[in-house]
């Protein structure tokens, strides 16, 4: 019992551990309850268009056993705000089932997800066993043309939105990303961080459209 507070009330100091203790809520609360917990009020989610993470979670109920993951890969901004988590998720009965990526951000109300979407565990080279956190560069500036340039970002477009497209970056400018969705319903991740000089894409993830019944 006194571990269990004390796991609890552990600090949540990085977006690796807020990851952590949202897959450790799942399994404590259920599956669902942790997702609206730990969800942003701006976050994104795929059914496998875009849709409103809020409105998606509102009213689902919680399976009988909750999915499980941990992270094994974390891409930080210079200003340790924001992060992109990636690793492998699990079924109720702890098979395998893909390979997820979460953005999360912190704010005034602590670690939260805005972005949360997946891979099939065919995917190559999607597998990492031991944890690897790579920090942005806090060198240089960081407003030079990431690989492919996006035009500059309003205030109101750094918000992700539950469009067939989206964008985000860090406060900094030092991580960013980019994600559409086709018709179809297959779905392009980019992850890009800057490493000093020029912007590294660090995430290419593409998963496929759904199979049709």
């Amino acid at each position: 019992m006194i571990a269990a507070l004390l796991l609890a009330s552990a600090p949540i100091a990085s977006a690796v551990d807020a990851d952590i203790a949202f897959a450790r809520d799942a399994k404590r609360i259920g599956q669902w309850s942790a997702f609206r917990k730990w969800a942003d009020s701006d976050a994104v989610m795929f059914t496998p268009q875009a849709v409103w993470a809020k409105t998606f979670l509102k009213s689902l109920k919680n399976p009988p056993g909750s999915i499980s993951w941990r992270p094994t890969q974390s891409f930080v901004s210079c200003d340790g705000r924001t992060a992109v988590n990636t690793g492998p998720w699990f079924t109720q009965d702890s098979r395998l089932a893909g390979y997820f990526t979460t953005v999360w951000q912190k704010s005034a109300a602590g670690w939260r997800w805005v972005y949360d979407g997946g891979i099939p565990a065919t995917a190559k080279g999607a597998g990492r066993s031991t944890l690897r956190i790579r920090s942005a560069s806090c060198t240089g500036s960081a407003l030079g043309a990431p690989i492919k340039a996006p035009p500059k970002l309003s205030p109101k477009q750094s918000v992700t939105s539950p469009q067939d497209n989206g964008r985000g970056e860090s406060a900094d400018k030092t991580l960013g990303w980019d994600w559409k969705v086709t018709s179809g319903g297959e779905r392009t991740l980019h992850v890009y961080l800057w490493t000093g000089g020029r912007y590294s894409e660090v995430i290419h993830a593409i998963t496929p459209a759904p199979k049709s019944k």
